[in-house]
């Protein structure tokens, strides 16, 4: 289901942002009358004297100038100052004066390139979408990225981006889809991020560190993946703070421990849960039997235990259900035999009795010993990104001694 959403946003580019700047606020045209835009108004009756068309191509210039490897001479016709004609450049009437063409759009995805984004692209004040997805670009995020106050998507995918989490993106009021996956970003994620309107959030497979901040009320992701990350703890009942909007949960290899809170089952509107190639303890909540839109279920590669329960085998829309390499015993009704339902599903490396592949009875006993209480557990609150009192999405988990702490084998990396 991610990977779908990611593949129909190029297609998109350009509708989405003729139907966004169309529908753009005047709250928005007033803000940048206040920069002073206005006043250039009665000089900019030809593209010569288009002040911030000018401004473009000093920042497009720049911009050429860094570029150091572009093998399929995609910028090639990045010369003079019609910016508008410029290969992955797209133009658009400005918001607060229909008279004024502007740089609204960059889309540069799949060219190949290799170089650097200079200072000089907060000149282009006036972009709504920057697309850079599979390319060689490296280096830090520019500061000046915060000057780009209606820039509604941005994807900086596949590249080599280093340095911290690219702070300029918090200042960007009106960003509703961010993709930061595959790339070297590292350090902490700031609380801010999720604090924010931002409806697709993608910051997998990167070097992400520590806990991951605070679920705060009011966010409004519906697609969340932060998959293949360095991160650690467990998932806290906070998580139910994103009921009424989340649709997919992507927490894939990111050393997450502790139980699965039953706030999980309240993200009724949840399609996708995928949280394999984890430490997860105890047995699946059952709240999980109320999530009546979910599709694909992976809890596969964790530290799990008890029954597989009926109610969640009998969900509505369940097409895919892999809880492999845990440590279930029992699989409850129709669970013992899914493809009855036609649903795909991989229940191997268990402790399943008269079930084919499952482990020992030497490592199922040792695991079983020693069962786990997620009642005695807790999500213990920690201050975060130095946010004094805020809960974190991982904080660190209050696993008993005698848990055992072996990881299962691990599955093929998340893609």
């Amino acid at each position: 289901m991610a990977s779908s959403l990611l593949c129909s946003i190029t297609a998109r580019a350009l509708i989405l942002l003729l139907l966004y700047l169309a529908s753009m606020s005047t709250n928005l045209a007033a803000k940048h009358n206040h920069h002073g835009y206005r006043r250039h108004r009665s000089r900019n009756r030809s593209p010569t004297s288009n002040q911030r068309l000018h401004q473009a191509y000093v920042a497009l210039q720049a911009w050429k100038r860094v570029i150091y490897s572009d093998p399929s001479n995609f910028t090639s016709n990045w010369v003079g100052p019609d910016v508008c004609s410029y290969r992955g450049v797209y133009c658009t009437a400005s918001l607060d004066d229909p008279k004024i063409r502007v740089v609204a759009g960059v889309d540069l995805n799949s060219a190949d390139i290799a170089g650097f984004l200079p200072i000089e692209l907060g000149l282009l004040t006036d972009l709504a979408l920057i697309h850079l997805n599979s390319n060689r670009f490296c280096g830090i995020i520019p500061q000046t990225l915060a000057n780009l106050s209606l820039l509604y998507e941005l994807d900086l995918s596949n590249n080599r981006f280093v340095g911290p989490f690219p702070s300029p993106v918090l200042c960007l009021p009106v960003l509703k889809f961010l993709d930061l996956r595959y790339n070297e970003f590292e350090g902490p994620v700031p609380p801010q991020l999720f604090q924010k309107e931002i409806d697709a959030i993608f910051i997998n497979n990167n070097r992400f560190s520590s806990a991951v901040p605070a679920i705060l009320n009011g966010t409004s992701a519906s697609v969340i993946v932060i998959a293949n990350n360095k991160f650690e703890g467990c998932l806290p009942p906070s998580i139910a703070n994103f009921a009424d909007t989340l649709e997919e949960l992507l927490l894939i290899n990111t050393s997450l421990t502790g139980c699965l809170p039953p706030e999980v089952g309240y993200l009724y509107k949840l399609t996708v849960l995928d949280v394999s190639q984890n430490k997860i303890v105890g047995p699946i909540p059952y709240s999980l039997s109320g999530l009546a839109h979910l599709e694909q279920l992976n809890l596969a590669h964790n530290l799990m235990t008890g029954s597989v329960p009926e109610g969640v085998c009998i969900l509505p829309s369940l097409a895919n259900f892999t809880f492999s390499y845990n440590f279930f015993c029992e699989e409850e009704g129709i669970c013992m035999n899914l493809t009855s339902k036609g649903i795909k599903y991989d229940d191997r490396r268990n402790c399943l009795p008269e079930k084919p592949f499952q482990r020992s009875q030497k490592e199922c006993n040792d695991t079983l010993e020693h069962p786990v209480d997620c009642f005695e557990q807790h999500c213990v609150a920690s201050a975060a990104g130095g946010v004094s009192g805020s809960s974190t999405l991982f904080a660190p988990a209050l696993v008993p001694a005698a848990t055992p702490l072996l990881s299962p084998s691990m599955a093929p990396s998340f893609t």
